[in-house]
């Protein structure tokens, strides 16, 4: 038999998961001019006596290429990831292909990761290609010269899902989500394009209007159980 106590006790608990689950939803609609941002979900089972619990999980899906006018931006059509390198040695992985060069050449992150393992264009490069295979190849001028660089690696998981969410649209491996295997037929990358966000944002916004009705739904309730908890305490004085 459920209590005044356990009404109360499990409004709270799931109130509580209700305002967890508007955080992810607010979070997707905060990045979703965010390049390569992959949308969240917090997924809600209602166990048998009432009680709400809660699993975090990533849409990994590719999101839409969007041309720009940047030789640097290099956009995934399909799915993988970019392993990047930070000035610490720590390696992440992203899906987000707007890089630059530093002051010494090296192709890197808005943030300063190296990708790869270091691709250096020499100071008096002419034009840059970044082939559907992530070579990075320099011309000179006539276009009668070609040098490749380097190559731009793409990696997969077993379990993408395994993975750790970082800042900055990166993520690290995890025993979850095995050991990063490298795409030797890799053709997926688009020089020129960056990969929008895959959040749904009419879904993302029906959900704020579903959760909103269910939380004052919920406070309703809790309040009425709380008029009567105080009544029956003021019959027994």
């Amino acid at each position: 038999m459920t209590t005044i106590h356990g009404i109360i006790n499990r409004g709270i608990v799931n109130s509580e998961l209700q305002f967890e689950k508007m955080g992810y939803v607010s979070t997707n609609i905060a990045n979703y001019n965010t390049h390569g941002y992959k949308a969240v979900r917090f997924e809600q089972i209602l166990d048998e006596n009432g009680y709400l619990t809660g699993v975090e999980r990533t849409d990994y899906s590719p999101g839409a290429l969007q041309i720009t006018s940047n030789n640097f931006d290099v956009g995934i059509d399909g799915m993988g990831f970019i392993p990047v390198t930070s000035p610490t040695g720590d390696v992440a992985y992203t899906r987000e292909g707007s890089f630059k060069l530093n002051k010494d050449g090296y192709l890197i992150t808005n943030d300063g990761y190296l990708v790869g393992d270091g691709i250096q264009l020499p100071v008096n490069y002419e034009n840059i290609e970044i082939k559907a295979n992530g070579n990075v190849e320099i011309y000179s001028n006539d276009g009668t010269q070609r040098e490749t660089l380097g190559t731009i690696p793409l990696v997969n998981f077993l379990n993408p899902e395994g993975l750790k969410k970082a800042d900055n649209n990166k993520f690290y491996l995890t025993e979850e989500s095995g050991e990063p295997i490298l795409d030797k037929n890799n053709t997926k990358f688009r020089q020129g394009k960056l990969e929008v966000t895959n959040v749904d944002i009419i879904s993302q916004v029906n959900t704020v209007m579903r959760l909103n009705a269910s939380m004052l739904a919920s406070f309703k309730v809790m309040q009425t159980v709380n008029e009567m908890y105080t009544n029956v305490l003021q019959l027994n004085q």
